[in-house]
């Protein structure tokens, strides 16, 4: 039996954690930030969990995590 291939997209933008909780991180810090409040953008800082529904869907996409 072949491998699974894993979605490129899924592995450059989500991670794993041992627990099997989905991380990612927020939207909203790349460029523009001028037009941020800086409370937004300490807000936006770190990685955050993705909700069990949403991660049940990236768990398909990484089969090997």
């Amino acid at each position: 039996m072949s491998k699974m291939k894993t979605k490129s997209g899924a592995k450059k933008r989500f991670k794993i954690t041992a627990k099997g909780k989905v991380l990612f991180t927020r939207v909203g810090k790349r460029h523009r930030l001028i037009s941020n409040s800086p409370n937004q953008t300490r807000r936006l800082r770190g990685t955050a969990t993705l909700d069990p529904s949403d991660a049940k869907v990236v768990k398909k996409w990484m089969p090997y995590g």
